[in-house]
């Protein structure tokens, strides 16, 4: 333990974490709290029987420290956490945890993730891998149907054990505050655990994700019972309160994450996998090959970033397994052989379309887990490697996708033409935060269960669902006879792409940024990170601004107000077509949902959510400017 992390552990612990760092004690109806025991029933009360949700706000100036999420309840535990002396990766898992309460179709102990830290006091940026695992009966072949050879249809896989993947992210919460942090996991994790108990005010985004599910969420027993109490769906402006979580919670506060891996959690677990809970007259679904072995065998990993100088500025994120930091950095590097300007911004855009269909198509063929394929990290983010496949955009004309990758280990490769293979399909959900505090730390942290409720089941009286993230593997290989990096395997990590970043300025934080939304998490980030650099946009801008997400598609995805913009013809006279994108959460069609954080030369820091998209986003700093 560094000296300065030293002094807050134990000047927090001796006059400040006596104190519950959460919502207003007079607002927890703490003797309710007590008297309730049933582990897992919810109901619907009106909101008016307990706290109220913190104000909502998409942008947030001041000092101190900042958190960004999708959610007040969640960014707001994060604040309390930094009121009372915590840091930056104190503050991230305590948000982290709370959105498992608020966000659980997107996220939660039953999931995995990748955090990005830049710790100030070392002047380096560090990562933790804490995406889940396959099972060790997992085969390259485990998702054919033996009866017919074919792959298992994709809603038959993600509904099912056998799409369970091993969870991370209590791992990553551990392993964060032993390396990083400043409090146990028993403090990180109180917050939450105080709004499972109280529970939290339902709001539109979380009706409509349960009406989504809703189908999916009454195969399984211990879903419905959870999530659509009284067998209905929740009401916009009742309570919802999940005393199963709470129990989870107090459990891991209590015996530490060993719990889950080599503990009574984790055999619930497993049984709820090998099993999975049927209500009565649903069909049973394809059981999962997780063992208490798995559990016990499960690492979160310790590794470094990716890095890539762009417009003179170091951009990290996170390597392999996740393909973020190698598919953002080699569009990046492609990009910096262009002049991108707000003065042209149909060329700039053009560009960006181009250089995402380049870098997909490399991504697809080379990233997988590094552990078990020779993934070509530092080549794919070479600036020669750039250079050479800058050289087939046009200002004038549109590639064909799909593209044809490139070998990043033979130089001159780039420029060859030639067709690709289609993007596998890789579910929209996930959530992000950003946190930093008043020493100059900084997380970036992005965390999933996959699909939008996952895999849908949830483990009976423990208030999470499971994730379903061993479909993010490809079921069979992408082009055939040639090696995918991504099929299944033993105790191997399906490839994400999650890309959660930190920018640093002449060596100091300058952005943090990351988002959900699946394979469009690598094109919301590279826009963003684009609008902010090259077009002269303040961040609430960026991140405001209409999204298209060009993943060496024939056409690009593009939300609504970009297919009224003016740029939209010209890019098609380019050649440039677009499509709708998916209406994954709102009736709005929408790409990603930023969280992010600037850094000021004026010391204060600017957080940024979004303000409409997935209803609106939360933005909080410590001591807010006047």
């Amino acid at each position: 333990m560094g000296v300065r992390r030293a002094v807050v552990a134990a000047v927090s612990a001796a006059t400040v974490f006596s104190l519950p760092f959460v919502l207003p004690s007079s607002a927890l109806g703490s003797a309710t709290t007590a008297a309730r025991s049933d582990a897992t029933a919810t109901d619907a009360t009106p909101a008016r029987s307990g706290p109220q949700p913190p104000a909502e706000q998409p942008v947030a100036v001041g000092s101190g420290g900042a958190v960004s999420s999708v959610n007040p309840y969640a960014s707001q535990a994060g604040i309390d956490v930094l009121k009372h002396g915590g840091n930056a990766v104190d503050a991230a898992v305590a948000t982290a945890a709370a959105l498992g309460v608020v966000e659980p179709y997107s996220a939660g102990v039953g999931g995995g993730g990748y955090m990005v830290y830049y710790d100030a006091a070392a002047h380096r940026v560090r990562t933790i891998d804490g995406r889940e695992t396959a099972p060790a009966r997992m085969r390259s072949d485990s998702f054919i149907d033996p009866s017919t050879k074919k792959p298992i249809p994709f809603k038959e896989a993600v509904n099912s054990g056998l799409s369970v993947g091993i969870p991370g992210t209590p791992a990553t919460w551990q392993k964060a505050l032993n390396d990083w942090g400043t409090v146990s996991l028993a403090r990180a994790l109180k917050p939450a655990t105080r709004i499972a108990d109280d529970g939290f005010v339902v709001d539109k985004q979380f009706r409509a994700q349960t009406e989504m599910n809703e189908d999916r969420f009454r195969q399984f027993r211990s879903t419905s019972d959870l999530f659509l109490p009284g067998g209905k769906l929740p009401e916009v402006g009742s309570r919802f309160r999940n005393p199963g979580l709470a129990r989870t919670y107090r459990e891991l506060a209590r015996e530490g994450i060993g719990a889950l891996y080599h503990g009574d959690l984790g055999r619930e677990v497993v049984r709820t996998v090998q099993k999975p809970p049927m209500a009565d007259g649903a069909e049973p679904v394809r059981p999962g090959l997780m063992d208490k072995g798995d559990l016990a065998r499960y690492a979160a990993l310790q590794q470094a970033p990716t890095r890539t100088g762009y417009r003179g500025l170091d951009v990290y994120s996170m390597a392999p397994s996740s393909s973020g930091g190698t598919t953002v950095g080699e569009a990046l590097n492609i990009l910096e052989n262009y002049r991108l300007s707000k003065d042209d911004r149909v060329q700039a855009l053009h560009h960006y379309l181009e250089a995402g269909r380049i870098a997909f198509a490399d991504r697809n063929r080379w990233v997988g887990d590094p552990k078990y394929s020779d993934v070509p990290t530092k080549e794919l983010l070479s600036k020669d490697f750039a250079k050479d496949r800058s050289c087939l955009i046009r200002p004038d004309a549109t590639l064909t996708s799909p593209v044809a990758p490139a070998d990043p280990r033979k130089p001159g490769s780039g420029c060859v033409k030639g067709t690709g293979s289609k993007e596998a399909y890789e579910g929209p959900s996930t959530t992000h935060l950003v946190a930093s505090d008043r020493w100059g730390n900084v997380v970036s942290y992005t965390l999933t269960i996959e699909q939008t409720g996952g895999s849908a089941i949830t483990v009976p009286g423990r208030g999470f669902l499971l994730n379903n993230e061993l479909t993010d593997f490809n079921f069979t290989p992408v082009t055939p006879g040639v090696p995918d990096p991504n099929l299944p395997g033993p105790g191997k990590r399906p490839r994400s792409s999650m890309s959660p970043t930190i920018v640093l300025k002449d060596g100091k934080p300058f952005l943090a940024v990351g988002s959900p939304g699946g394979a469009t998490i690598i094109t919301t980030v590279l826009q963003t990170l684009i609008n902010r650099i090259d077009l002269g946009m303040t961040l609430p801008q960026a991140v405001t601004a209409p999204r298209i997400s060009q993943r060496n598609s024939a056409k690009t995805e593009a939300e609504p107000a970009f297919l009224d913009s003016p740029e939209r013809p010209a890019l098609e006279h380019l050649g440039q077509r677009f499509t709708l994108a998916p209406s994954t959460f709102t009736p709005s069609p929408e790409i990603g949902a930023v969280a992010a954080l600037e850094f000021r030369p004026d010391g204060r820091t600017q957080a940024v959510a979004e303000p409409k998209r997935r209803d609106g986003g939360s933005a909080m700093v410590l001591h807010p400017a006047r």
